[in-house]
């Protein structure tokens, strides 16, 4: 695994200067002092010292790579700045990141995740561009092959403010161009045929949050519960009207040998939306947008093991269920399901438990992957 972690420089002229500092005081006070007093001065700046020394940066590198049938070999990195506002806020990150894939897809763009007042308030929001050319060998179910362009561009932001311990109420906003181009003539006919055209519309929506997690990055106890929806509508300078909802839970349980049960379950609905704004499959081993239909719901259990120091590694499972479509009578289309199935290994960058993972997951249908991404999936 490839990781790297800059390091101040100024943490090295302060050791330097207290070191010069210290000496001098010692050497000031050795006179006057017994020579116990002396020995435990000697301890503790040595263990400032020690301190400054092993104190980590607030900068965190990493590179990013992923690798399946649809999309490739993807290659890229991230970014990003750890702050904490005040000692009971969790700590903050401000982020950039990109990628670049064998199949000359990429995107590129900056998040931020803060937490502030101690904790009462949480402002989170990000922008994101790229294109994405997929190469799918059964196309949205039809068992026909397609290639499609997808163009994306897209800025969101969320505030939620703490009510009540642990509950937190926030609104909402995102603008979203999303074109999907067919890259030949067939894949053109199929997109024509399904009705792919993409959409460019603006939403506004609610948020619902109760947060009793032990940590944001790498919870080991605790649950969360949240709910929210988006209301896409023409009158915001949309192409078109209609919603989205989702909500979704997790449970954490710590076992003794270091080991975390992490259970993940998740929804997302919508009403008179287009094909482009269906819900896809959203676990590990398959790509996003391939199977799309209205209604998603989906349950991940994930096992996460404590190695050696800083390392650990994850089993993990799921299956998600999408419906929701009609057929040409108007008859409710079959379910389909998905299950997956995968494990990787872990490495804890910093004291705040953020984490760098490697994995392999695979699906059904020859859907499988391999990542290398910065943070727990849940």
């Amino acid at each position: 695994m490839l990781l790297a972690m800059a390091r101040r420089s100024c943490p090295v002229l302060f050791l330097t200067f207290s070191s010069c500092f210290s000496a001098f005081a010692v050497q000031q006070q050795a006179d006057s002092q017994p020579a116990a007093e002396i020995s435990a001065d000697k301890v503790e700046t040595s263990a400032a010292q020690q301190d400054i020394t092993e104190k980590s940066s607030p900068w965190l590198f990493t590179p990013t790579f992923s690798s399946d049938p649809k999309v490739a070999t993807s290659v890229g990195a991230l970014v990003a700045y750890i702050h904490k506002f005040d000692e009971k806020s969790p700590a903050s990150m401000f982020a950039t990141m990109g990628t670049y894939s064998s199949t000359d897809s990429y995107y590129y763009g900056g998040f931020a995740k803060t937490y502030f007042g101690e904790d009462h308030h949480r402002l989170s929001g990000g922008a994101f561009w790229g294109q994405i050319k997929n190469d799918y060998d059964d196309y949205l179910g039809t068992g026909l092959p397609a290639k499609t362009n997808d163009n994306l561009a897209m800025v969101g932001l969320r505030y939620q403010y703490q009510v009540v311990d642990y509950l937190y109420l926030g609104i909402q906003g995102v603008s979203t161009d999303y074109a999907i181009t067919a890259g030949d003539l067939s894949s053109g006919d199929i997109l024509d045929w399904a009705g792919i055209a993409g959409f460019h519309s603006n939403a506004l929506g609610l948020v619902v949050n109760y947060d009793k997690r032990d940590n944001q990055n790498s919870p080991t106890a605790g649950f969360h519960i949240e709910a929210h929806n988006l209301a896409y509508r023409e009158s915001f300078g949309g192409d078109s009207s209609f919603d989205v909802y989702a909500a979704s839970a997790q449970y954490y349980l710590a076992h003794a040998g270091g080991f975390v049960t992490a259970i993940n379950s998740k929804g997302r609905w919508t009403v008179d939306a287009d094909p482009a704004a269906y819900s896809s499959v959203e676990l590990r081993g398959y790509v996003r947008g391939q199977y799309l239909r209205p209604h998603m719901t989906m349950l991940e259990v994930e096992e996460r093991i404590s190695l050696y120091k800083k390392w650990g590694m994850s089993v993990f499972t799921g299956v998600a269920f999408l419906y929701g479509d009609k057929d040409a009578d108007g008859f409710e289309s079959e379910d389909q399901f998905f299950p997956a199935a995968g494990a990787g290994v872990f490495y804890q960058l910093n004291d705040e438990k953020m984490v760098v993972r490697a994995e392999f997951a695979v699906g059904k249908d020859d859907n499988h992957g391999f990542y290398l991404n910065f943070g727990q999936p849940f």
